[in-house]
């Protein structure tokens, strides 16, 4: 819809600092003055929000340039971007809403310019973009409309899973055994390094694992065997055996695996890592990362070198690496064997927080819990691969611990969802918990 204006909360510009831009033609963007006030908090942070927060800044000094902001000026996909200075008596608003926050502020805005355009005979629709669910539900309370801002949502529901079944003839499963493919003919398409469950229309029990070659235009059979093991570790489902095939292909740089807890992503992971590191020699290194955020209230400061205050919040990782090594080489020998992979350099663990600005070749990287990332955040870690190097990225959607991110708006389901047409990628969904009955049970029904 045109000739709307839209009131940006704080939020949704260090979410994206590109926001202002993506509200399309013939609409008005109005930042409140109290929105400048806020960003100029955030610009001495060493992180992503502190990042977006100096681009906005420098995007607003641009525009200065080419018009007064508090009178309006126009954007370059036909907007007009307005720094709104009045509006800001707060005594606007219904009794018993109110107070100093700055939040009080933008919805004041947001409130005012609602009732002036009301007024008019041909007023415009006013709508607060927020990603903060309380502004969202003050803002619907007092009759200002609010959404969320998506211009980087993925419907969870739609998502890509990376697989899925195809209804096929007796003999043609049986040419596929022979002959190690199948042609289909699917709506929609196939897209690349797709997996199928071929399955006998006539008898359920007849199946056969395949993935989809855009080369042979046709579903192959899986390279990796069943019962091969890797790094002491086999497949135990269907989907695990299509995660190990996109892991294991040196010819497929990004693999994305999406699933709840206890799935199996984060060991499966470091067991190929390993297997292409340690036994193979493929890659020069194992690099494991993933975002430092705390479940829960955090413990504050932690001691020592970087290296002693990461190991805490990198125990998921080190857990999985302990199990794996001890599973190949005893409960002495395996343990041993980490620790001098880890002083050499061979297996390395780092915060996400010094990866800006650095070029990766030849490495596996693993990035855990992916879906704590904003999309910006995700393509700096994707932009960061050399040559020869393989970026895996495991999370599960429903976990989040990001303020400004859900299931939809995250980096992981971005990445899944950009991604899915492109021959370098490859994406698996794994549904069936793995790490015990109860676990599963739990991720499940709570």
């Amino acid at each position: 819809m045109s000739d709307r204006i839209f009131v940006l909360d704080t939020n949704v510009l260090l979410h994206d600092a590109a926001s202002v831009f993506a509200f399309g033609e013939g609409n008005n963007v109005v930042i409140p003055i109290i929105v400048l006030e806020e960003l100029d908090s955030f610009k001495k942070r060493q992180d992503e929000v502190g990042r977006n927060s100096r681009q906005v800044a420098r995007e607003f000094d641009e525009l200065r340039m080419c018009g007064n902001l508090a009178e309006g000026v126009a954007l370059p996909n036909g907007g007009i971007l307005k720094i709104e200075l009045e509006y800001n008596d707060r005594s606007t608003l219904p009794t018993g809403i109110g107070g100093a926050s700055a939040d009080m502020a933008i919805l004041s805005v947001a409130h005012a310019l609602t009732q002036v355009q009301t007024s008019k005979a041909n007023g415009r629709r006013v709508t607060l973009v927020t990603k903060d669910i309380n502004l969202r539900v003050k803002a619907d309370a007092v009759g200002v409309l609010c959404e969320d801002y998506e211009n980087r949502t993925v419907n969870l529901d739609e998502l890509f899973t990376g697989h899925r079944t195809a209804l096929v003839t007796a003999d043609d499963i049986d040419n596929f055994y022979e002959k190690g493919r199948c042609e289909i003919d699917v709506d929609p398409s196939p897209y690349p390094n797709e997996f199928y469950l071929l399955r006998d229309s006539e008898n359920d029990s007849h199946t056969a694992l395949g993935r989809y070659s855009v080369a042979e235009k046709a579903v192959v059979k899986l390279v990796q065997p069943d019962d091969r093991s890797i790094f002491g570790v086999r497949p135990l489902n269907k989907e695990q055996k299509y995660a190990v095939e996109l892991l294991m292909d040196d010819n497929v740089p990004l693999v994305s695996m999406v699933g709840i807890a206890g799935t199996g992503k984060t060991l499966l992971a470091l067991a190929a890592g390993l297997e292409k590191v340690v036994n193979d020699d493929y890659y020069t290194r194992l690099l494991c990362s993933k975002p430092i955020m705390p479940l829960g209230k955090d413990i504050g400061y932690l001691p020592g070198d970087v290296e002693e205050k990461l190991m805490p919040r990198m125990q998921s990782v080190s857990d999985n690496l302990e199990f794996l090594f001890m599973a190949t080489g005893g409960e002495v020998g395996g343990g041993n064997r980490l620790q001098e992979l880890i002083e050499d350099g061979v297996i390395e663990l780092e915060p996400l927080t010094y990866i800006r600005g650095r070029s990766i070749p030849k490495q596996f990287v693993i990035v855990d819990e992916a879906q704590n990332l904003t999309p910006l955040e995700l393509k700096t870690i994707i932009t960061r691969a050399g040559k020869g190097s393989k970026i895996v990225l495991c999370g599960d959607p429903y976990q989040i611990d990001h303020p400004y991110l859900d299931s939809r708006s995250n980096g992981l389901t971005y990445v899944v969802e950009n991604f899915k047409g492109e021959g370098l990628f490859g994406s698996i969904t794994l549904t069936k918990g793995e790490r015990s009955e109860l676990a599963e049970l739990a991720a499940r029904i709570m």
